[in-house]
């Protein structure tokens, strides 16, 4: 099947679509060119437009790719507040939503998955979900729609994503259910190389073999190691570090070294036996979040943040270190990406 992904960063979703098999991207659209860039690299045969949604042709688009069979995407909406005031889809905040609804009417693809925050299912009572089955409903297509829970997948992160799934005509399928396999911090990073803050290359070896499931998974045929490089902390944060227990966190810190983050897992070591917080675009500072490594002391790479994101280790991370954690941080988790896939494909066979 054909796919078609929108406001794609570095192609998490389309990852997931492609480790189910059988899908192919034709085409991809992402706005930070350096994070499209990073796609293109991962995704060789794949059209990518850096640029504005809003400025491609897409009758010219269609001409060139007239089959898509799934439309995918996460548009940010951002007309609508979680503190209960009726905003519509005519909102100019909504602009990029209103994108994503232009090119399913133009494609008309079988399905569409349409991702977001999950406020976006109950906030003001529905409204703004019930805005969103409308639209696709006067476009003919039958929607279902939940929160999907990354750990409900196997993926190692504490992640809920609202995820909308359509189906031209009357929907045949369901939203994925669990897997009932559990992945830990342990399970997902615990076979890449121990190393100390300020260490590490961007292209280095593996020093062990992989152990569980999921190491192996995600290891699959890679002989090299990328993007395994490790913070350079400053003394103060790699002090406080050092003063955090295994399964602890910045609460055991003396008063005088406690900061005024407003983030609760700050200075929080992951725990190994457990799975992640959601990972963002900041894993590299210990202050942002539960993103110190569960035993060593430093913060997480981004090869270990994608780990957690369930990429795989073939799958390669451009640009700064600033960049790349945008790339990983923003991402939808492959893992959950291929359970909603594995549902479309399932309901071709």
């Amino acid at each position: 099947m054909i796919i078609g992904d929108l406001f794609a960063g570095v192609g998490g979703m389309s990852e997931g679509f492609r480790m189910a098999g059988d899908f192919s991207i034709a085409f991809a659209v992402e706005f930070d060119k350096e994070i499209a860039s990073a796609y293109q690299k991962n995704h060789p045969d794949t059209d990518v437009y850096a640029c504005d949604i809003r400025e491609i042709d897409i009758k010219k688009l269609h001409s060139k790719h007239p089959h898509i069979d799934v439309i995918i995407g996460g548009p940010p909406c951002q007309g609508f507040s979680q503190k209960g005031k009726r905003l519509s889809l005519d909102d100019p905040r909504n602009f990029l939503f209103q994108q994503y609804v232009r090119f399913v009417e133009e494609f008309r693809p079988k399905y569409f998955v349409l991702e977001n925050v999950p406020g976006i299912i109950t906030t003001s009572n529905g409204y703004f979900k019930d805005e969103i089955v409308a639209a696709f409903d006067k476009l003919g297509y039958d929607v279902k729609y939940g929160v999907l829970k990354a750990t409900d997948f196997g993926v190692p992160q504490d992640r809920h994503r609202a995820v909308f799934i359509g189906q031209l005509g009357n929907i045949e399928i369901d939203l994925p259910k669990p897997t009932g396999v559990h992945t830990t911090v342990k399970d997902a990073i615990y076979d890449l190389p121990f190393i100390a803050s300020g260490e590490g290359e961007e292209v280095s070896k593996y020093d062990k073999k992989a152990i569980t499931p999921y190491q192996k998974e995600l290891r699959g045929n890679s002989k090299t190691l990328y993007n395994h490089v490790a913070t350079k902390h400053n003394a103060i944060a790699l002090r406080r570090m050092a003063m955090v227990p295994i399964g602890e966190g910045g609460k055991v810190l003396p008063e005088e070294e406690r900061t005024k983050s407003i983030y609760s897992g700050t200075y929080c070591r992951l725990l190994e036996d457990d799975v992640a917080a959601t990972i963002t675009t900041r894993f590299d500072t210990p202050s942002s979040g539960r993103f110190t490594h569960p035993v060593l002391n430093r913060c997480l790479t981004v090869r270990e943040a994608a780990r957690i994101q369930s990429f795989p280790d073939n799958f390669i991370f451009y640009g700064s270190k600033t960049i790349q954690m945008k790339e990983v941080g923003n991402a939808v988790p492959p893992l959950l990406a291929k359970a909603i896939a594995t549902v479309i494909k399932n309901n071709e066979i």
